[in-house]
């Protein structure tokens, strides 16, 4: 079982690049909103009920695909490098397919946030995120995170050995999604 995380900060593009690296290797894509669209009609992310069920789910389908015949697994995040607990988190999803004889890959997208506020309203991005069509509050929460929080590592910070960074500012995600295969020779 080949476990991709790609991580990066809101609208670089994981879930696109997700799709399309989904589509040229048969792995499963678990992009993050999945679990967030579910429960949004009952509670919010932000509330502790939501975020409970969100892990919740998450953690299920970790259990399940990490025991799984499948090829391979993508799953999307946006990790706060300054928050220990996202860093404790991604450890612990790690181990899980590790301890099931995984492996786990690494692949950090960053993007101008001039870049990503486009990438905000963009079709594919709406239509799998409802969450997201309140665009005033979308850009906002951006904007919020971006002042708040790091959303890219710093030079050297990741020390896996599958581990790779791309700026896909100016790169299509087909294009990124096949850097990516490429590299890891997927």
């Amino acid at each position: 079982m080949k476990f991709i995380i790609i991580f990066g900060p809101q609208a670089v593009g994981k879930m696109t690049v997700g799709q399309h690296l989904a589509d040229m290797t048969s792995f499963k894509l678990f992009h993050n909103h999945m679990s967030i669209e579910f429960v949004a009609p009952f509670f919010n992310y932000g509330t502790p009920s939501g975020k409970r069920l969100v892990n919740l789910i998450r953690q299920e389908m970790f259990e399940e695909a990490s025991k799984s015949d499948m090829k391979g697994f993508i799953f999307t995040y946006v990790w706060g490098f300054d928050l220990q607990s996202d860093w404790d988190y991604v450890k612990q999803i790690s181990e899980l397919f590790e301890s099931r004889g995984g492996t786990v890959y690494l692949v950090e997208l960053e993007a101008d946030f001039e870049e990503r506020i486009k990438r905000n309203k963009t079709e594919n991005r709406l239509s799998n995120k409802p969450t997201k069509r309140d665009i005033e509050r979308s850009e906002r929460d951006l904007k919020t995170t971006y002042e708040n929080h790091r959303l890219n590592s710093n030079p050297g910070e990741i020390t896996s050995n599958n581990y790779m960074r791309i700026n896909n500012t100016d790169l299509e995600p087909d294009i990124v999604a096949a850097k990516i295969k490429e590299y890891f020779g997927f």
